[in-house]
């Protein structure tokens, strides 16, 4: 009777074990077919596609007939011509054509005349697609004689010039997502990114000079990095290179406050009309909307050229930090002027031209899915598992990215035990197969006993 209940018991178990095995290997599979493949990381938006149209369109009928695209409230992409063949032919590729006085050489030729003039602090100019001009803007800072000198110039360049006197003064931001401090001031960590041997924090150029050293906290005990490269002025971006490597690179996620995050999965250029986001840790997480392109900011420490004009705010201590829609990299806090109660205008260093500059990509999911298609990055190297991505359909409706908490712990246990990874597959196969040959030894050493004990009873 014990024996029968013994091989009952044996026979469960390798049917057990069996069982297992199947589980396990479906479980495996299960999950390598949801294991999101590079191309799926970052589907193109509404927001993206519409861009996308708008400057192929651009490209295709030339500066001499176009002065810009942008993206309406609705959504749907816009583009500036001078004639009407050309609106014919916008309207025919499906998007929304607007007649316009001058074409993009001419706001050009503006652009230019305003760059060759005396520099003046305290001004900023970039070409407003939506109203086909080149806008001026003068801070409290200048003076009454620089203004006149500014209006006449402009009056002389054929009515593509604005001029606008604007409250506060244009100030680059020191003083983010996460705060980063130096002797050089406090600064906002940007994206973290890569050169395929270290890891590297992007940020805003004018945070410190090369050679800064960079500390997580104020008291200068957790030390972060040392500043290897920036442009400032010309540019606004720097490297700033991990002290002791970086803990994970397979994620890259900025902190937008409570302990929340938002997954970055790739980089592109903004378009002007798209909704965008940003970071920092003096205002936290704020949005508004672009509204220029290769603008020219004339700050008290420089000229910086190429920057991206929006409406969201930022104040001292924001400098360097995110901004990012969709979970794609735009590009990181420059300055402006006014702050979060007031409003005013903040610029941003566009991340494709820092990083192409730099010669560096992003880490994690973004070094996918970098260029045109393709992001918002780590403030500090807290990354977690990814929640879901809201998609855009009008700007209006464009989502940060794929929010997540930060700062949870990224143990190997914790990976293998992850449902959403192969880890507990495997770990049920395994113990299936060391289940099997515990049965098979237990048998055999069973028979191997029964063998002895017949033996010595017949052999005596």
């Amino acid at each position: 009777m014990r024996h029968a209940r013994r091989r009952i018991v044996q026979r469960g178990a390798r049917i057990a074990a069996v069982g297992g095995l199947l589980c396990g290997g479906l479980m495996v599979t299960q999950a390598m077919a949801s294991e999101p493949s590079a191309a799926s990381r970052a589907p193109e938006s509404a927001v993206q596609a519409a861009a996308k149209k708008g400057a192929g369109l651009v490209s295709t009928l030339g500066a001499s007939r176009t002065a810009g695209s942008w993206i309406a409230a609705d959504g749907s992409p816009v583009v500036a011509v001078t004639d009407s063949d050309a609106a014919a032919e916008v309207k025919d590729a499906g998007a929304r054509p607007k007649v316009v006085d001058h074409s993009m050489q001419e706001l050009k030729s503006a652009t230019k005349s305003l760059s060759s003039a005396p520099r003046v602090a305290g001004t900023a100019w970039a070409m407003d697609y939506t109203n086909n001009e080149v806008v001026v803007q003068a801070d409290s800072t200048v003076s009454a004689s620089d203004w006149s000198r500014l209006t006449k110039l402009a009056d002389s360049l054929g009515g593509s010039v604005r001029m606008e006197r604007t409250e506060g003064t244009f100030t680059t931001r020191l003083n983010a997502a996460q705060p980063m401090f130096s002797t050089a001031g406090r600064c906002s960590a940007g994206f973290n990114v890569t050169n395929g041997r270290n890891e590297f924090i992007l940020t805003a150029g004018h945070c410190g000079p090369a050679g800064s050293v960079w500390f997580g906290d104020n008291q200068g005990a957790q030390q972060l990095g040392q500043t290897v490269s920036k442009s400032f002025p010309g540019g606004d971006f720097s490297l700033i290179q991990y002290t002791n490597g970086q803990n994970d690179t397979t994620n890259n996620v900025v902190s937008i406050g409570g302990g929340k995050g938002v997954e970055i999965i790739g980089s592109a250029d903004p378009t002007v009309g798209q909704r965008i986001f940003r970071s920092g840790s003096t205002s936290g997480l704020r949005d508004g909307k672009v509204t220029a392109l290769n603008a020219t900011v004339n700050y008290p420490e420089g000229t910086v050229t190429g920057l991206i004009e929006t409406t969201v705010c930022a104040e001292p201590g924001d400098s360097g930090g995110p901004m990012f829609s969709e979970g794609i990299a735009l590009g990181v806090t420059s300055g402006g002027n006014g702050d979060c109660k007031t409003g005013g205008t903040t610029f941003f260093q566009p991340i494709t031209k820092a990083m192409t500059a730099l010669n560096v990509k992003l880490t994690g999911p973004g070094a996918q899915g970098q260029g045109a298609a393709g992001a918002a990055a780590q403030a500090s190297p807290a990354p977690s598992s990814a929640a879901s991505q809201g998609a855009a359909i009008a700007p209006g409706s464009t989502t940060p990215g794929s929010v997540q908490a930060v700062g949870e712990s990224d143990t190997i246990l914790s990976r293998l035990t992850d449902t959403k990874n192969i880890g507990p597959g495997l770990l049920v196969i395994a113990g299936s197969i060391i289940a099997l040959v515990a049965t098979r030894f237990i048998r055999t050493e069973q028979d191997r006993n029964r063998y002895r004990r017949q033996y010595s009873q017949s052999w005596g």
